[in-house]
């Protein structure tokens, strides 16, 4: 074989390797978004349709909506104690139960939260940690979602500061969290930061938090950025927006 037919072996060899990287590169940034942003309309315009025939699930016990929760409160006690809340609804794997919103990443930033962290709940919107709390509820409602691709929802986790507002809505309520500190870097298998009372969070005891986690660096997922909340208002959606989208 001579020594031109072997470079220009190579040379063909190199420009077919580059154009699928180039593709890659095309699909990872482009066409990912695309199918994530239709995917997430679908979900948002299933939930909302559900929402108006009636409450996705059957109402459980949550703070008055007009009281404001501290970040360590306990179960409340029943006046009633032979009363017997309804269970509320199983939520259905890889189904959307609510919408979320974080007025510091801009407006018109809202995601679906889906049931289930699987590779492709994840590609359609948010995902909420099964086995962790219902919004509103004692303990941790914890949502993981991707830093890029897919629309990359979380692309700017690293901006959340104190204070910011994370804001939940089922249909029935609105539940606004207060995020307590920056955001923590840690490893995947650091399972502890979505315990009912998140490790390393600050949290001293029982109370009603939220844990939102993305991948870390923003190209790779050696590690995991979280953000922690804890429940600061709720707010009937017949009542109108919370004033969290208005500060």
């Amino acid at each position: 074989m001579s020594v031109r037919l072997i470079v220009r072996t190579f040379s063909e060899l190199c420009v077919t390797v580059g154009a699928l990287i180039v593709l890659f590169v095309v699909y990872v940034l482009f066409w990912t978004g695309v199918k994530a942003a239709d995917a997430a309309e679908g979900q948002i315009d299933d939930l909302r349709s559900r929402w108006a025939q009636g409450p996705v699930s059957a109402p459980g016990p949550r703070p008055s909506p007009t009281s404001t929760t501290s970040k360590t409160q306990k179960p409340p006690k029943s006046s009633k104690p032979s009363q017997k809340s309804a269970a509320p609804a199983e939520y259905r794997d890889g189904k959307p139960f609510a919408m979320l919103y974080i007025p510091r990443f801009g407006k018109g930033w809202e995601w679906p939260v889906l049931e289930n962290t699987e590779v492709r709940t994840l590609q359609k919107g948010l995902g909420h940690y099964s086995g962790t709390a219902r919004p509103g509820a004692i303990g941790n409602f914890a949502v993981a979602g991707h830093r890029r691709t897919y629309g990359d929802p979380f692309k700017d986790f690293p901006k959340l500061r104190p204070g910011d507002a994370v804001v939940l809505s089922d249909g029935t309520t609105w539940f606004t969290y207060r995020v307590d500190k920056r955001p923590y870097r840690t490893v995947p298998s650091d399972i502890g930061v979505i315990d009912p009372v998140p490790r390393k969070s600050g949290f001293d005891g029982p109370g009603r938090y939220l844990t939102l986690t993305t991948c870390d660096p923003e190209w790779g997922s050696s590690h995991r950025l979280i953000a922690w909340a804890h429940l600061d208002a709720t707010r009937p959606v017949s009542e109108g927006e919370p004033a969290a989208f208005h500060s």
